[in-house]
Parts: structure tokens; sequence; C-alpha cells
């Protein structure tokens, strides 16, 4: 069976090509492309053909943040059947490593992550007019609700990790250094876990604008150095620093940020290779910092807040372009002054 993908061939070489599926593996099911929604992570394959350390070698089908309908199940499924809405968990766990045994799914040792280049031969993703999934990858939702809204479970799954990262925020001040869609949905998140305080670090105004609208209690554009942001820090003590604009500014400014025995969380995906960072704050303020990488069983919390409407992510969709018309809507995308989070769709 044929279907056609949006395939990076190299750096800003995103093409939109026929792809042959072939038949159906047991356990396995055809979806047909509804929605999905263009991360960071796939701008920066799309930019660079690689982000932080993986790096394409072939050319890959991007697009993890996905929904679509049933098309077809293969032998041995349950519980799906064709005409389906789904939300597509683009994990695939292995289920018995040392980390999925110790329930951190998310470190499976043999996980193949759709539309990434973490492992050789990469795992094509879902940006594709059909695409295939494990059944166990397939979260059932309404067929009332948006599949745009759908496929924006993972990144919100990527927030909850990264808010349950961070501990307990109940009460406290919380910062987030980069107002892109994952630093906004963690904003989402950290409110919904009840901090008290949200501030919003970012180098571009139209980003920040965006935040206060989301309900941010503070902005902070640090374009030209961060003598505002030291000044909130110390008359409002910053409790946790989420790290979630992938730069190592971002980093820096987190970790001097943060007060004394705070949470720094690094959430963005950072340049591969060393990095500079004021890595001796983190002795003398005697602060925990702690990685956030993916979500594990946050995917299914994350679909059920978006079902019962607790959390909105349609709030953060600034364009919607129909898949075929992929490469332009990766360079709407790229421009952070037009849009904030660009949904591809069927149509």
């Amino acid at each position: 069976m044929n279907a056609y993908a949006a395939t990076l061939f190299g750096p800003e070489d995103l093409r939109v090509v026929e792809r042959d599926l072939g038949p159906l593996d047991p356990g396995i099911v055809r979806v047909r492309f509804g929605a999905g929604g263009i991360c960071g992570s796939d701008l920066h394959y799309f930019r660079h053909a690689r982000t932080g350390d993986f790096v394409v070698t072939s050319p890959l089908v991007l697009g993890h943040e996905v929904a679509g309908i049933v098309e077809d199940v293969g032998e041995e499924v349950a519980g799906l059947a064709r005409g389906d809405h789904v939300a597509v968990n683009p994990s695939r766990w292995c289920g018995h490593c040392r980390a999925c045994r110790e329930g951190r799914p998310n470190l499976c040792e043999n996980i193949y992550f759709m539309g990434s280049a973490s492992k050789t031969p990469h795992m094509q993703g879902g940006f594709a007019s059909l695409f295939d999934a494990a059944a166990a990858q397939c979260v059932k939702v309404p067929a009332s609700l948006p599949l745009a809204a759908a496929a924006l479970a993972e990144p919100l799954a990527v927030a909850l990790h990264a808010v349950a990262r961070a501990g307990d925020v109940a009460g406290r001040h919380v910062a987030l250094c980069g107002a892109g869609p994952i630093g906004l949905l963690c904003m989402l998140a950290v409110r919904l876990a009840g901090a008290a305080r949200i501030t919003v670090i970012d180098v571009a105004a139209a980003p920040l604008a965006f935040a206060q609208t989301l309900g941010a209690d503070g902005v902070i554009d640090v374009s030209d150095g961060d003598s505002a942001l030291r000044k909130i820090a110390a008359s409002a003590p910053i409790d946790v620093a989420l790290e979630v604009s992938g730069t190592a500014a971002g980093l820096g400014s987190a970790i001097r940020a943060v007060r004394r025995g705070g949470t720094v969380v690094q959430v963005g995906n950072l340049p591969g290779g060393d990095i500079a960072v004021p890595a001796n704050a983190i002795m003398a303020k005697e602060l925990d910092v702690r990685g956030s990488f993916r979500f594990g069983e946050e995917f299914y919390r994350a679909v059920e807040l978006i079902v019962s409407g607790e959390i909105d992510v349609m709030r953060l969709v600034t364009a919607q372009r129909p898949l075929s018309d992929a490469p332009d809507a990766f360079r709407l995308a790229l421009d952070r002054s037009q849009s904030v989070k660009v949904v591809l769709t069927a149509g």
C-alpha cells in the first residue's frame, strides 16, 4: 500500500514523497493521518538533519505528535477497530529492560521513538498519509475531539513529565526559561499542579506576549541581559526553574536565577557535545539539577486532560496547514514572530 510522507533527506531538504508501507504485521495498526504538531525537535532535524546527539543518516519521515483514524488492524490486535479515532504515543517501549521494570519506560534501553534518529535504522515518523503503530501505542479518543487536539497529547505529556521531575510545585514560584510550545505547555501543567507564581523568560517579545495571554504571572525579556531576571529573583525567590529553551544561555539563566537550595529541571534538547554553564553555582547554591527526557505513563494522563477539557491545548495552535504543504509549514513554524504551534492536517 502506498502513502505519501514528509521525508527529510538532509538539512532543509524536506520533501513530500511516496512511501510503500507493505503488509501489516501482527499486533500493528495502520492509521490514517488526521493531524500532527510540528515540534521543536522536528525543526532541529529540518534545519540541521540532527537534534542534539541524534544525527540523520538515512531518509527520515518526521513527526511524533500525531493522531488519526484507524484504517486497518493486523492479526492479534484487540480493542481497536477500523474507524476508531486515536492519539498515538510515539514511544515503543520494550517492557522488559531494567528501566522499564523500574517504571521509567522513557529511559527504555531498547526504545524506538517515531520520527527519531536515535536508533539506526531510524524509526519512521507519523507525518504520512498512512503510518503504522503498535496497538499499544494507540489510545482511543472521542470522535468529537478535534484530531489536532489529540495530536498534542504528546507535547503535553512531555510537560507533565517535566513538572513531575520538578517535585511538588504547589505554592512555589516557578520560572520557565523558554516560551516555545513546550514551555507554554509546562506553564499550563505547572498551573494545574498548584504553583503560586509563574514567571516566563525568553529573548523574543512575541512568545512572551503569548505567555501573558495564557496566564503567566510575569514575563521577562532577557534579550538585553538578565538584570531584570536578577531583580525578580531577589524580590520573589524562584524555587524551581525549568529550562525549556534548549540553549546553554537558558540553562545558565536557570542556574543563576533559582534560589539557594532550589531545583533546576533541564527539559530542552541542548546542542550536542559539551557546553559551558555556571556549574560552580550548582555546588555553591546546593541546587538539585534534574533531567527530564520525553515521558512515560504521563501520555495517558495527557489524553485524559485534553479529553476532559482541563487543559485546552488548542489555545497554542496559531496555524494549521495540510500535510502536503509540510515544507512551507516547517518554514512558518521556524518564524517565532508569526507562530507558536503549527499543526499539519489531513486536508
